[in-house]
């Protein structure tokens, strides 16, 4: 039986040595079998359909899982979902079964299937999952962020509203004298805040790493440092409510919190996205504005550069990498683009010049692994 001879091959895979499979391809070679074996029990949806569940007294096959299998509640009733969504999806639970996607994909195109986009879908199955096959995951869920806004712009629109609806903020005085909160923000609000505490963050974690290494006399490591990141995040938000309260009267809100990436077609349609790549709906971003500008430094007509012969990416030059490259390009990274560096392609000590052709983005980790010299020769 063919459950008998996976069990042999299973015996047999965790009797032999684990760092014998600790290489690049063995570590890929086993997720992706890992992956299809996932798809294969999730695509068994007859089990839910069977009832084979009812005469042990569960009232669903979810219950009959988290029993039976131990599983958490919500995977039981994650896994009973996938397995209803992919008699509707016959090419994604094929690419699953190969291996190619997983349960998150599974998880995101489930997500935008209604009334409203289900014709569109089964149109564009093959064209989503073939980008799910091609994209890091988090670009995945952009595209078809993007995708759903064009399937269905009213049906957006109110998912949008329903997710702002639920913003809030929970922050009361508990035991000892210390406060315990919870935030919750809709994904425009969450970025502007996010990126003021993280810009503060850093702040800290400049000081600290400064402090250190003057005490230590040596570059320090994150173990040496006066204060844990949480505690960082925390002085940080501390930090916003004191800066808050000591603004001046006559201040000014800084320009811009956030940049909205829009084209020709985005301006008569409804895809639009922040410079954070997270998409939200055009009536969401351009609500309470009372013209689009088209003098930053994305517009199709000249743009504002600093000097070819500068030395650092600065001003609207750097502005327009961050905004075309989003974060650190290196494929293995998702650091944002506020907490990378400008680096030259062509390097500057080789007469580079400072343009935005010229630049892109990258983290200090990959910045340095770029510039490191081979070991000399033996």
């Amino acid at each position: 039986m063919e459950l008998d001879d996976l069990a042999e091959t299973i015996d047999r895979l965790v009797g032999s040595d684990p760092s014998s499979y600790a290489d690049t391809e063995p570590v890929e070679a086993l997720q992706r079998q890992l992956t299809r074996l996932h798809g294969f029990v999730t695509a068994t949806a007859a089990f839910d359909v069977s009832g084979a569940w009812a005469p042990d007294g569960a009232r669903n096959a979810a219950a009959w899982l988290a029993t039976r299998c131990r599983l958490p509640k919500a995977q039981a009733r994650s896994q009973v979902r996938r397995g209803r969504a992919l008699r509707h999806l016959p090419v994604c639970a094929q690419a699953w079964l190969d291996g190619d996607i997983g349960a998150a994909h599974v998880d995101v195109l489930t997500a935008v299937r209604r009334d409203a986009t289900e014709e569109a879908l089964g149109r564009d199955e093959e064209m989503l999952v073939g980008q799910a096959r091609r994209l890091r995951h988090e670009s995945f869920v952009r595209a078809v962020a993007h995708w759903g806004q064009l399937a269905d712009p009213a049906g957006t629109e109110e998912d949008d509203e329903a997710r702002r609806s639920r913003r809030l903020v929970y922050l009361e005085e508990s035991f000892q004298a210390m406060w315990l909160g919870k935030i919750t923000l809709d994904p425009i609000s969450g970025t502007i805040v996010a990126t003021e505490l993280e810009r503060l963050e850093r702040e800290l974690f400049e000081a600290d790493w400064a402090a250190a290494r003057s005490a230590l006399g040596r570059d320090p490591t994150v173990l040496d440092l006066a204060r844990t990141s949480g505690q960082r995040r925390a002085d940080a938000l501390v930090e916003m409510a004191t800066r808050s309260r000591s603004a001046p009267a006559d201040g000014h809100r800084p320009a811009p919190l956030f940049s909205v990436l829009v084209g020709y077609e985005t301006l008569h349609g409804p895809i639009c996205s922040s410079q954070a790549a997270r998409c939200s709906p055009r009536g969401r971003l351009f609500r309470g504005w009372t013209r689009p500008t088209s003098s930053g430094p994305c517009s199709a007509g000249r743009r504002v550069e600093v000097s070819a012969t500068a030395r650092l990416f600065t001003g609207a030059t750097r502005r327009a990498i961050e905004l075309r490259d989003r974060g650190c390009i290196h494929p293995y990274c998702d650091t944002p683009a506020a907490a990378c560096q400008g680096d030259h392609i062509v390097p500057y000590n080789a007469d580079g010049p400072t343009t935005q052709e010229n630049g892109r983005l990258l983290c200090s980790f990959h910045n340095r692994l770029r510039n490191q010299r081979p070991p000399p020769a033996a």
